[in-house]
């Protein structure tokens, strides 16, 4: 309803000025054209108002419904109400942000590839084109955990062992569900990339794969190495992530118990976009585990913790112990299933029997059409169908539903 009132509202608006424009064509060339420029505008108003009131009036009209539409969108969506106030939407996506930077060359599966995200995280190097549910081409490089800093990699045909698997990805016009091949080997790869402070890597990257799966990259380019973004050197907090929101938690914990002893585990699931949620929060403050119930909202500065009241923590505060009584819940006891590796002698047959074993774990089902689903598992619909949960790149979340009989290849990604 908002949104109809706010267009019906300016459209109103623009008929008037349209209607007024004629009129002044109408009382002259020279005024037509004259009208066109807003000084000229007003002066024709004030000359000509016997003939000139009927437009102006429908144009008043038309601020009516407008000004009742915003103040609608402002009760219920306040955050929509701050970005269209603050003109971000005048800006080009890329800048509202950091913007990537490629210079790549060659093609994926035989066809030109320019990527648009990049990322280095948890071990695996993306390059993806296209901001749809599935990527219309994506290049994953899985390296295994290295220490932070240069990333340095070479790695020839005839090379073998541990070298990284390469996985390629494409979704044509034509298909349901995007195609996936993986390289193990028998592959030429080159990487020399740089930290760039704060969070970006960028340098040298060339892949060739055998001649039959037509790719060949070679070029400059950049990755992201968290989820977080930054504007002139600060956090983004308007940014919808869940490493945003684990720096603001930090933040607020760090000020609230004066101490720069925080550790933040991870986070649960969450879901972008969203104004407001109640975040759990396992944190450790100063060695002592501890459960947080944190209720977050985005405001016009970013994500923040409501009645955040604490100052900022003093440059030269020490992480001495506190006399501090934390009221939380206590964690679950977790170590005798972190000793236990479920993927040991993992199998769709196992997964149908226990479900609740493997739920939240991350599992990667092939299909007999050549599709790959990767993300959580959240466990057996009412017809016995694996449910898939996978983040998105962008905001928000996609869920497959899942045969067992059109699966012909179930992993289980971790322990």
């Amino acid at each position: 309803m908002d949104a109809l009132l706010i267009l019906g509202g300016l459209l109103l608006i623009v008929a008037g000025l349209v209607w007024l424009i004629v009129l002044a064509f109408g009382t002259g060339l020279l005024w037509g054209v004259g009208c066109l420029l807003p000084p000229v505008t007003l002066l024709y108003i004030a000359r000509h108002w016997s003939n000139a009131r009927k437009a102006v009036g429908l144009s008043a009209l038309g601020f009516i419904p407008l000004v009742v539409g915003f103040t609608l969108l402002a009760n219920h969506d306040p955050g929509r109400i701050a970005a269209i106030t603050s003109l971000e939407w005048l800006e080009p996506d890329e800048m509202q942000g950091q913007q990537l930077s490629f210079r790549l060359h060659g093609q994926l599966d035989g066809r030109p590839f320019e990527p648009r995200v990049g990322s280095f995280t948890d071990g695996v190097l993306t390059l993806r084109e296209g901001d749809q549910l599935f990527a219309q081409q994506e290049v994953s490089i899985r390296l295994g955990e290295k220490p932070p800093g240069a990333v340095q990699v070479d790695v020839l045909p005839e090379d073998t062992g541990a070298v990284p698997e390469i996985e390629i990805n494409w979704m044509r016009p034509e298909q349901e569900l995007p195609e996936a091949r993986r390289v193990r080997s028998g592959y030429t790869l080159h990487l020399d990339l740089q930290p760039v402070p704060p969070n970006k890597l960028a340098g040298d990257f060339h892949l060739v794969l055998p001649a039959h799966y037509h790719t060949s990259l070679s070029g400059h380019i950049e990755l992201f190495t968290d989820n977080l973004r930054y504007r002139s050197g600060q956090v983004d907090l308007t940014h919808d992530s869940a490493e945003t929101l684990a720096y603001v938690a930090k933040d607020h914990l760090q000020r609230r118990f004066e101490t720069r002893a925080v550790t933040i585990g991870a986070l649960p699931a969450v879901t972008f976009p969203a104004s407001s949620m109640i975040l759990s929060v396992q944190a450790e403050v100063e060695g002592s585990p501890s459960l947080f119930e944190l209720n977050m909202y985005k405001g016009d500065q970013g994500w923040a913790v409501v009645d955040d009241t604490y100052p900022p923590l003093k440059a030269t505060v020490e992480t001495q112990p506190k006399v501090t009584t934390i009221q939380a819940a206590p964690l679950p006891d977790s170590t005798a299933s972190a000793r236990i590796d479920r993927r040991q002698r993992f199998s769709l047959a196992r997964l149908l029997r226990n479900p609740e074993r493997y739920e939240h774990l991350q599992i990667r089902a092939h299909t007999k059409r050549g599709g790959v689903a990767e993300g959580r598992f959240k466990g057996l619909d009412r017809d016995g169908n694996l449910s898939i949960r996978q983040r998105l790149k962008g905001p928000g979340e996609a869920v497959f539903n899942l045969s067992p009989d059109d699966i012909v290849r179930l992993e289980l990604l971790e322990p």
